[in-house]
Formats: C-alpha cells, sequence, structure tokens
C-alpha cells in the first residue's frame, strides 16, 4: 500500500476530516489532499508528526522509494525556504537606503554621501522616484517574509518575477540619475537573486 492510501486509512480509523488533520499538522489541507492522492509526499517534519500523530514509524508510514523520494522533496522544500528568506533580507534591506550614505549630494566643491532622508538639490520628481522604489522594496521584503512558507510554486515564480524586476528598475532609476552608490546597492542584490535563481534551474 502507498503513502497516500496508509495515511487516508489512519486519518479516516481516527475519525479525522481533511481539514482537521491539516489543522493537527500545521499545513495546508491542499498539502493533506495532495499526499493522500498520491501527487507528492510530505517532507522530513511533517512525516515526524504523522508518526507521531497516529504512533507509526515512519518506515511504517513509507517504502524505500518513497522514504527517498521524502527526503529529496524535503531538501527541495528546504532550498525553497532558503531561498524565499534570502530574497525577502535582500529586497527588505532597501530600507537602508533611507538612512546610510547611498545617495551622491552635489556640493560647490564636489559630492557628499548622504542618506536618502538627507538628498537635497534633486527634482522633487527624481525624490518620488527614489522614495518609491525604496517603500517598494522595503514592502515587498516584508510580504516576502510573511509569506516566505507559501507552497503555490505560482505564488513563488510571482515572487521571483516581482522581486527580480523591482530590483532591476532600482538599481536602473539609479544609474540613470548618477547615483552610484545606492546602484552598487540595488545591484548586488540583483546578482544574488540572479546566482539564486540559476542554481534553482
Amino acid at each position: 500500500m502507498d503513502f497516500g492510501k496508509k495515511l487516508q486509512e489512519l486519518r479516516k480509523r481516527a475519525g479525522l476530516t481533511q481539514e482537521e488533520l491539516a489543522e493537527r499538522l500545521f499545513v495546508s489541507r491542499t498539502a493533506v489532499s495532495k499526499w493522500e492522492s498520491g501527487r507528492g509526499l510530505p517532507g522530513i517534519d511533517s512525516l515526524k508528526a504523522i508518526s507521531k500523530l497516529f504512533s507509526v514509524s515512519i518506515d511504517g508510514l513509507l517504502s524505500g522509494d518513497e522514504l527517498v523520494s521524502a527526503a529529496e522533496e524535503d531538501g527541495k522544500i528546504r532550498a525553497r525556504r532558503t531561498r524565499s528568506l534570502v530574497f525577502a533580507s535582500l529586497d527588505f534591506s532597501f530600507a537602508l537606503l533611507l538612512l546610510l550614505p547611498f545617495f551622491r549630494l552635489k556640493e560647490e566643491v564636489g559630492f557628499r554621501a548622504v542618506p536618502l532622508v538627507s538628498l537635497t538639490g534633486v527634482s522633487s520628481y527624481l525624490l518620488i522616484a527614489f522614495y518609491s522604489a525604496v517603500i517598494f522594496m522595503t514592502v515587498l521584503g516584508v510580504l516576502e517574509f510573511a509569506f516566505q512558507n507559501a507552497d503555490s510554486k505560482a505564488l513563488l515564480r510571482a515572487r521571483d518575477i516581482v522581486s527580480v524586476s523591482s530590483g532591476a528598475a532600482a538599481a536602473l532609476l539609479f544609474i540613470l540619475s548618477l547615483q552610484p552608490y545606492a546602484a552598487v546597492a540595488a545591484f548586488v542584490p540583483l546578482i544574488v537573486k540572479a546566482l539564486l535563481l540559476i542554481k534553482r534551474a
């Protein structure tokens, strides 16, 4: 008997609905449905929780092949979570541009580095664009922290696209406005994200 059927049998024997089992395992009902229908296997943490909940060994739940597949799936889940955490941290780090001297302020003799909150002498449109880019990326980082455990591949793909394209737009804005320090501060996270996405592929 495969894992999905075993899980369904154990759940029904315990008198639990998929929703109730999901609540006890701290996963979504969709995840339980996916496992029971054989469209995926839980990660190691979820397997331990299932094993404990139903007082069954992990070996009793999974065949040898399923155990290997579960370990591979767990590795993928951990890699996705790590990547999500890195993306969120990099996007949230744009908040530093508000307080650290990444912007060039033209003076009578040369330039001086100032934080965005102290930047003067640029057009109001450019200042609004700078603040918009920094605030958008910071808020995006906060949202990524909030939803970093999302399992939806479509949501993760959308996150990747929005994060990379927004970071690229911010870097381009700083380059075109001749703000080299801010451009580097925006470009470095972009390179890190690109490397993570290449590694994933």
